[in-house]
Parts: structure tokens; sequence; C-alpha cells
């Protein structure tokens, strides 16, 4: 990394719970790519002013995490289709004091869905109703899922959420099983008062066939744990969804796609793959 210097770019994030992922993945990228640029994760006292220091103070680009994706729409002066439609936003970049906000959670969550082959008629189960949940579900409603149930308590949240895109709603998991378990909620994320918990009980996760944790910190979440433990070979044969071949999708691999597409937003430059997977490994190596 070059010397702090007068003429060295800043890009930050906003986030309750900072990390180092971001940091460690652009940091990384500036560095390999000999760009003068600089990357710095906060977590803001004040979002408003937060934001008017992002216009203020000409930082380029703003990557903006739960429990902000929302709130920040109000502060920006225009939406790209990518957040708009969705209201929600995860990136902000700054050109001359205009702040223009998009959403590259969608399109790193699209991605995985077809990476991955999920099938559009397995049943899915989303629990989470906030600006992450929204990108989700609008990323599985365009795949062509059909049968998905948005579990949310608070029902103000995930009942609009659910109608929007066309899905159920339901205030409680249950006792109720899915092909394709979808955790975008907060628990198992390090240092938050659910880390350790598991986001679906584990009954309903042998029973799955693809569990997805949006959470990107750890990597290791207690879900992804769960999920590849319940598809150990050997493991309940016979019953369905279990044994070999459980597809467990990690926040971490969210975490990596929408941050390459927020680095294109800001910088303009596309790095090799090569690059990519260094930057990813770096991130993951803290």
């Amino acid at each position: 990394m070059p010397i702090l210097n007068k003429d060295m770019t800043l890009c930050i994030s906003l986030s309750a719970r900072p990390s180092n992922n971001g940091t460690r993945f652009h940091n990384f990228l500036y560095e390999a790519l000999g760009l003068n640029w600089i990357y710095k994760a906060f977590a803001p006292t004040n979002l408003e002013q937060a934001i008017a220091g992002v216009r203020g103070l000409g930082i380029r680009g703003c990557a903006v995490s739960m429990p902000y994706k929302e709130d920040v729409i109000a502060l920006v002066d225009r939406m790209d289709a990518s957040a708009s439609a969705i209201d929600s936003v995860n990136t902000i970049v700054n050109d001359g004091g205009v702040l223009t906000a998009y959403n590259t959670d969608y399109t790193a969550i699209a991605q995985l869905i077809e990476r991955n082959a999920l099938d559009p008629a397995w049943s899915v189960l989303l629990r989470g109703s906030g600006g992450m949940a929204k990108a989700t579900a609008a990323a599985f409603r365009d795949a062509g899922f059909r049968n998905v149930t948005i579990v949310a308590r608070n029902e103000n949240a995930g009942r609009p959420l659910a109608e929007l895109y066309g899905f159920d709603w339901a205030p409680e998991l249950g006792d109720t099983t899915a092909d394709v378990l979808v955790n975008v909620t907060p628990i198992g994320m390090a240092g938050g008062a659910e880390a350790d918990s598991l986001s679906f009980p584990e009954t309903t996760i042998d029973a799955a066939r693809a569990v997805f944790d949006v959470v990107a910190l750890p990597a290791e979440t207690p879900l992804v744990k769960a999920g590849r433990a319940a598809g150990e070979p050997g493991r309940g044969e016979g019953k369905p969804g279990r044994g070999e071949g459980k597809i467990v999708i990690s926040g971490a691999e969210v975490m990596t796609i929408q941050a390459l597409e927020q680095f294109v937003l800001y910088t303009g430059v596309r790095p090799t793959d090569e690059q990519v997977r260094a930057a990813e490994e770096f991130m993951r190596a803290q």
C-alpha cells in the first residue's frame, strides 16, 4: 500500500458491526493494481452526518451494510435501477458531490443461485425482512422461484416483503421444512448476541437440499457448519435432502462478488479472475 498522501482516493464502508473483509479485499486489489487508493471501515454514530461527510470530503465510494441499507435512501441524490427496484442500497458512488446509490447484493445472490444450479421448482424458506432480504427475495423471484416463504417476526416488515414478490409470509419457522434455507438475519454473525446460534433447527437443515447463509462474518457460520455436517457422506441415507451432495453457500461468497462489483463501480477497473481469487484468499486469511 502506498504511503498516505494528499492525492490518495478514499473509499469507506458503513456498518453497525464493521469487519475487515471489505478493507482487506479492496486494499489488496488497490496494491495489486498500483492504485493510489485506500479503504477504511467505520461504525457511524450518526448516519446522516456520515453520508454528509462522504459528500463534503469527496470520498469516492461508500459500502453500506446492515442496518443502513434502507435508511440511506433519503440521503442520496440518485438511485440506480439496481437499488430503486428493491428500495435497498449497499453501494454509494460519489461523482463530484452527487451521490448515486446501487445494490450489488442482488447481483451476488443472482450469480450464486445460477452457479449452484438451484432449481426454481424447489421450495424456499427465507428468514429475514431487512434490506438484504429484499435483494435476496428479488433475486430468487427473478430466477423463477415461486414457492418461497418469508419468515419474519415483524409482520409490518415481513408481510409486505412477501406480498411485494408474491411469496408467503410466516411469523415463525415452526416445524416447516423446505428444499432451500436462506438466512438473511444477523443470527450467526460474529460479535452479535446470537453469534453461536443456528438460524434454522438442525432437523430443518437435515431435510434441506441447499443451505445459504448470507452472513459473511465469520465465513464458517454456525449454519454453514451445520449444513456441511448434514451433507457428509453416509449420514442419514434414504432421507430426503441428506447425505452426499447438499449444497452449502456462504456469505463469504456473497461478500466477494458484491465487493468486486463495488470495486468496479468505484475505480472503473475490473481485476482479473486471478487477482480476485488472490484478494479473496487474503480477505479470508485474517
